[in-house]
């Protein structure tokens, strides 16, 4: 039964969305409406609402932010940003009345230095996404019919005043311009800088070659290929990869750590939307190169972790930024699934956790850095794994952030960031793209296409979520394009790309990406899985596993971190030299308190076990996967083990490059497990395999630390040929793992 009342409207009606998810659309416009109208209410015609305060934020008035303030110019930021959301979400009345209020009082020639990147995405792309829905209604006849293409003229202007930040000898854009003076060094206060991030430079090309397209003037477009080209000239050619901060003028890479979060995020982002939008292989081909170094080197399922470029196998942090969040969508879009749904989950639990995910976050879900500015990139792929695999549980995912957000970021006059998720305090902030980004993709979560103004297959989102139509495609094209950039473009055969609806997208007759084939679905509370369309039972197997690992990595930020173990082989002709860092269980013995360890021979390696018997005083090497570790831990213990050895089956993980991993439990009381059980990373197991390949017997001893020779010796092990564990036993045969 529905409550009486409920603190938000709508959201008591919400709770019901995995039956009817329609209520929680109405939500998302109530919300929407509360930031919208507080802004205008209260800021307007400043950049920003400070919500806190109820007043806006103009540059110049208030303290200083630092970078921060380069996104604001003074031309009423979150109303441009805005304008394409307001048509989605069928408020035309209100786009019609924001369009004016920008077309008679925003103006661009202010005499203020502003972001080259924050400026394209947000404002430029804020204009050009409004002209698109400005022309959509009018040629639907009943809206806007009095527009003769303003917001493009303006784009135009904004555009040019940006190209200036272009001059430079390499193609990529100085980070500020002024936008009255453009870029005339110091008396301008642009012009000095030396260095700009990756993205910074890499995401111009939709902006830029939407405006060539709607104006028919190719010197935008070209000047985003150029900074694209130059930039993909300097990636590291061993790693393929590309660092985060480059010089603007050199080309050398100042900062030279990799990964798919901030710095880095929208350049890959935009290789393969200007694909979707542009028809260029080179596009394609570029992120396909990149891509295939980031899950080569930097995905360690289901985290992202920066490298090196240099050096790819050697991490450069051991924390996550918010912005990563992006990339599970970015990965739908590639038609890249099963790593898509593995990171989301992997964030839905560091949200799940926190309310919100951090700016950055550690490995076993812990704050660093205790900001959230209320960022929408989760919630962004939130909708695309939806739309990509129509599972109800991302409905659910959907409406946790819903909640959270009018649980702890709602305020009287709007929504504030929060300044520590840990306390809860809020920062006098909300950042425009709250509105162009976080309510658009939270609407097209929950409704249904009826309720949509148009058809949104028909325009690819840019990173600020701006909508831009296919139909460019096939626009104007200047012959001036260097020769490698001269293919045809023709429109796409299934629009489809956009979000992922269909199951093969063609483009010029090849099949680009298949949608894979499981769809998932998870209670509430992850305790009980639900397979839906496993194609096979290698495919539900394989989701099972994975669901099983995520409740494990899920429960591991819930005790306490523990020190690495050790694995030591001690025998013949190795005496105790050859040290295998181990990660530790968080059930079972506790070898730190073991004056010595346990040991054991190893007999037999090629047969698998066929009776329980054959563990008895023996340690078990398992494989990862198919069951629980505290699963694995009950077999080999009803069996007689001493103790288990769990060999990861990831080729090539590592103790060298990935962080230390602790096996939690499944949930239950786990004080029946006594015996000791210790993880090895893919390299460090083949080291232990190889050793028991070549002798017939080999010792090891599982301790806390590395022991002297002579110590904790004397039993027997013994591994099975299959591992992992799926019990399988009878009176006559006893226990067989496999």
């Amino acid at each position: 039964m529905i409550e009486a009342t409920s603190r938000f409207p709508g959201e008591a009606e919400c709770r019901y969305q995995l039956l009817c998810p329609f209520p929680c659309r109405n939500q998302v416009v109530e919300m929407f409406d509360h930031a919208y109208q507080n802004y205008m209410d209260h800021a307007y015609p400043a950049d920003e609402l400070m919500p806190l305060t109820c007043r806006g934020r103009v540059r110049g008035l208030e303290p200083s932010r630092g970078d921060i303030d380069d996104a604001l110019g003074k031309f009423s930021l979150t109303l441009i940003d805005t304008l394409d959301t307001l048509a989605l979400l069928n408020k035309t009345a209100e786009f019609e009345a924001a369009v004016r209020r920008v077309l008679s009082d925003v103006r661009l020639d202010n005499d203020i230095v502003v972001s080259v990147f924050e400026t394209n995405i947000r404002v430029l792309g804020g204009l050009l996404g409004g002209h698109s829905m400005a022309l959509l209604l009018k040629e639907g006849g009943q809206h806007m019919l009095w527009y003769k293409d303003e917001l493009l003229h303006m784009a135009k202007d904004l555009g040019l005043r940006l190209l200036p930040a272009f001059n430079t000898s390499s193609g990529l854009p100085y980070p500020r311009v002024n936008l009255r003076y453009g870029v005339r060094g110091p008396e301008t206060r642009t012009g000095t800088e030396t260095d700009t991030c990756t993205a910074c430079a890499g995401t111009i090309i939709l902006e830029f070659a939407a405006l060539s397209r709607f104006t028919g003037n190719p010197v935008f477009e070209n000047h985003a290929r150029r900074a694209l080209d130059f930039i993909w000239e300097k990636r590291q050619r061993n790693s393929n990869l590309v660092g985060t901060t480059i010089n603007i003028h050199s080309g050398e890479w100042v900062r030279r750590d990799s990964g798919v979060g901030a710095g880095i995020d929208s350049y890959y982002e935009y290789l393969l939307k200007a694909y979707v939008l542009l028809g260029d292989d080179l596009f394609l081909q570029r992120f396909n190169t990149h891509y295939a170094s980031i899950m080569k080197y930097i995905s360690q399922p289901p985290l992202l972790l920066d490298v090196h470029i240099h050096k790819p196998l050697l991490p450069a942090r051991t924390w996550m930024d918010s912005l990563l969040a992006f990339f599970p969508g970015l990965q739908v879009l590639k038609g890249d699934i099963r790593p898509a749904i593995e990171t989301h989950e992997m964030l839905y639990q560091v949200t799940k956790k926190h309310n919100f995910l951090p700016e950055a976050f550690t490995t076993d879900f812990r704050v660093h850095w205790a900001q959230h500015p209320l960022r929408p990139e989760f919630a962004e792929s939130t909708y695309f794994l939806y739309k990509a695999t129509r599972d109800p549980y991302y409905l659910e995912v959907g409406r946790t952030v819903l909640e959270n957000l009018n649980r702890f970021a709602r305020v009287p006059c709007g929504f504030a960031a929060m300044k520590d998720v840990r306390t809860g305090s809020h920062e006098d902030r909300m950042d425009s793209f709250f509105l162009a980004e976080m309510f658009k993709y939270l609407f097209l979560l929950f409704a249904d296409p009826e309720d949509l103004p148009f058809d949104v297959e028909g325009y690819i989102f840019t990173t600020e979520a701006h909508l831009l139509p296919l139909s460019l495609s096939t626009a104007f094209r200047s012959q001036t394009f260097s020769a490698a950039n001269t293919t045809v473009s023709v429109p796409l055969l299934s629009s489809c790309f956009s979000t992922v609806l269909c199951k093969t997208v063609f483009k010029m007759g090849k099949v680009i990406w298949k949608l894979p084939i499981m769809l998932i679905r998870w209670s509430r509370n992850i305790t009980t899985l639900d397979f839906l369309q496993a194609v096979s039972a290698v495919a539900a197997e394989d989701g099972l596993r994975f669901m099983q690992e995520m409740m494990e990595l899920s429960s591991q930020q819930q005790k306490e971190q523990l020190p690495p173990r050790a694995v030591q082989i001690v025998s013949q002709p190795f005496l105790g030299r050859v040290v295998l860092t181990a990660g530790p269980a968080q059930f079972g013995m506790d070898l730190s308190k073991s004056s010595t360890g346990v040991s054991t021979i190893r007999i037999s390696l090629t047969r698998p076990l066929a009776n329980a018997a054959l563990l008895q005083g023996r340690i078990a090497l398992l494989q990862r996967g198919q069951c629980m570790f505290a699963e694995k831990a009950r077999h080999i213990q009803k069996a007689g083990a001493l103790g288990g050895i769990v060999i990861d089956d990831n080729e090539g993980s590592s103790s060298d490059t990935a962080p230390l991993f602790q096996m939690a439990g499944d949930g239950r009381n786990t004080d029946d497990v006594t015996l000791p059980l210790l993880f090895l990373f893919h390299k460090e197991g083949n080291i232990l395999l190889e050793a028991l390949r070549e002798y017939k017997e080999v010792e090891v001893l599982l301790s806390d630390k590395a022991r002297d020779r002579g110590e904790g010796r004397g039993e027997e092990s013994i591994i099975n040929g299959g591992g992992g564990c799926r019990a399988v036993h009878s009176p006559a045969d006893g226990l067989v793992l496999q």
